[in-house]
């Protein structure tokens, strides 16, 4: 019988960790919809103790989406299990997943606790937790460097106090793809409780060194029955193992592999796509699976194979993921029907508000651009559906600029339906507006990163701008697209400072 693997996402959780990948509660809410549409098994939806932000997106998640296992992440203490399960208990499937640290140099250096003490306290936390939530999953964080022999003994005592899910996290992204292979059997060998009571073994891999999918996958040659992962491999650090990659490689090679996973994979294009928009993280081009790069063809050779059968060079299809051919371009005399059409052809559900106000983008860029295609249309609705609420909102920008003229723009920003006026010059005219925007709101954030793209070909092509913007220790990702790259500068910079409102008034 072919085993199902089951996928745990923890991009709400681990995969918000990654420096300015902050996202707020309706964010969250949208990406969570948009798992359970990949049909994922497991929701990590967050860290509830965190934050009230976080306990807030947990508890919120775990009322709105049905079907998925909804996670709270705890550390093995008595007010991160009580507040998770708080969190989480408004879920048809609930789970607590408490961790302590097993390697000697967590347990000397970071916790300052005897290796009996860290059982100890496992022991207590985890029955603590089974009182409260049936379904409870316990990691050794560090398991890649702990010893062995100290690992059998806290899975066993653990699995005896209730757990039902053992995840061994290579915490640190140390391990190579054979030592990790090996430390999972061994795991399943030595701890006869495993298979005497059906215990899921799971693996949540760290990608220091390059290696979180291929650790993955070796991990599930070697027994392990769920991949712990996130949508684009984001995470802190180097990032998670890449659920997309993962998915697809067992799609793919299952001959090999010999299973399965229950992710609807033509889901997983729009899945990379919604969050890269609202984290901000843009996806590297030769990013396998989702990477603009990943189904093109140019060396003459490639292309004339390609040409004559697609399978020359191409082990998967862009159908596979969601990736469609263009049925239809829409242009400036499209309709709302003929948009309507295409949304649904897409994969997209909106509601009549929504469906409204991304049709009346459509319009106003088709004014500007010939030719509208699915990637411009991703955009509109990442931009007008899925937009955060807006503290300021952008009513009008003009620029001066030239080779005999020092750059200066005078920008009119909406606050509570009043109209803020300033001007200012600066080293070009972004740079220009942005200080303009500085006295608006009386703030001035550090400017991080400043990233530009041209979203499709052709001189009337959109601009899309990402930019990271420092303050108080935290960065905050803004995201804009405009035909006018200025226009689409203002916008991600001013979608930072409203995102700087929202997370932290």
């Amino acid at each position: 019988m072919t085993r199902t693997i089951k996928i745990f996402d923890t991009t709400l959780r681990d995969g918000e960790q990654c420096p300015g990948a902050s996202l707020n509660v309706e964010e969250k809410i949208e990406i969570a919809r948009q798992l359970k549409k990949l049909n994922v098994d497991i929701i990590e939806a967050g860290f509830a103790i965190a934050s009230p932000g976080d306990f807030e997106s947990v508890k919120t998640i775990a009322k709105q989406i049905k079907g998925p296992v909804i996670c709270s992440l705890a550390r093995a203490r008595k007010e991160d299990i009580e507040t998770a399960f708080e969190a989480v208990k408004f879920s048809d499937n609930p789970r607590i997943h408490t961790f302590i640290a097993t390697s000697p140099i967590h347990m000397e250096k970071k916790l300052r606790m005897t290796p009996d003490q860290v059982i100890n306290q496992a022991i207590d936390m985890v029955k603590l937790a089974k009182k409260l939530c049936p379904d409870i999953e316990f990691s050794p964080e560090d398991a890649g460097r702990s010893e062995p022999e100290f690992l059998y003994k806290i899975i066993a005592a653990v699995i005896d106090a209730g757990a039902l899910t053992i995840n061994i996290p290579d915490t640190v992204g140390y391990t190579t793809p054979w030592e990790f292979g090996r430390l999972i059997e061994n795991v399943i060998k030595n701890v006869p409780a495993i298979k005497e009571k059906n215990v899921v073994i799971s693996v949540h891999c760290h990608n220091d060194l390059g290696l979180a999918v291929a650790n993955s996958l070796a991990a599930v040659l070697a027994g392990a029955n769920q991949v712990e992962c996130t949508i684009n491999g984001i995470g802190e650090r180097a990032g998670n193992a890449s659920l997309e990659e993962i998915v697809m490689a067992i799609k793919t090679r299952k001959d090999f592999f010999n299973c399965n996973t229950a992710i609807k994979t033509d889901e997983i294009y729009k899945s990379s796509r919604l969050v890269s928009n609202l984290t901000g993280l843009l996806v590297q081009p030769n990013k396998a699976i989702v990477g603009a790069n990943a189904f093109a063809h140019e060396a003459g050779i490639h292309q004339a194979g390609v040409l004559r059968a697609r399978e020359t060079y191409e082990i998967m299809s862009p159908q596979d993921i969601g990736l469609t051919e263009s049925k239809l371009v829409l242009g400036k005399h499209s309709g709302r029907h003929a948009f309507a059409d295409k949304l649904k052809d897409m994969g997209y559900s909106l509601t009549e508000e929504n469906l409204e106000k991304a049709f009346q983008k459509f319009k106003n860029l088709a004014d500007k651009k010939k030719d509208i295609g699915e990637r411009d249309i991703e955009i509109i609705i990442a931009e007008e559906v899925y937009i955060a609420p807006e503290t300021y909102a952008i009513e009008s920008i003009s620029i001066k600029s030239g080779t005999t003229i020092k750059p200066s723009a005078e920008v009119k920003l909406l606050y509570k339906n009043k109209t803020i006026a300033e001007k200012a010059e600066g080293s070009g005219p972004v740079d220009a507006v942005y200080k303009a925007i500085d006295k608006i709101i009386k703030i001035q954030p550090k400017l991080v990163d400043y990233t530009i793209q041209a979203i499709t070909g052709g001189t009337d092509a959109q601009g899309e701008v990402t930019v990271r913007i420092g303050k108080n220790d935290r960065v905050f990702v803004g995201h804009g697209t405009d035909t006018d790259i200025i226009i689409a500068s203002a916008k991600a910079y001013l979608s930072a400072i409203n995102r700087l409102f929202i997370l932290q008034p």
